[in-house]
């Protein structure tokens, strides 16, 4: 699976939070997104069904 990257415009008090979050899970802000973004998929695909894209 090719990785890509994602620029994110966030404002300094989330980017705080997200590294407080991020530490106290033991991660990277990265790996901390990277979560996030799956549960999100999960938790849409759950009452949507699963997303077809043209990569799988």
């Amino acid at each position: 699976m090719a990785t890509k990257s994602l620029s994110v415009r966030i404002d300094d008090e989330m980017l705080d939070k997200l590294h407080v979050i991020a530490d106290y899970e033991g991660r990277s802000a990265n790996s901390q997104i990277l979560i996030l973004i799956r549960d999100c998929i999960e938790e849409y695909e759950k009452k949507h069904g699963e997303i077809k894209t043209g990569t799988r």
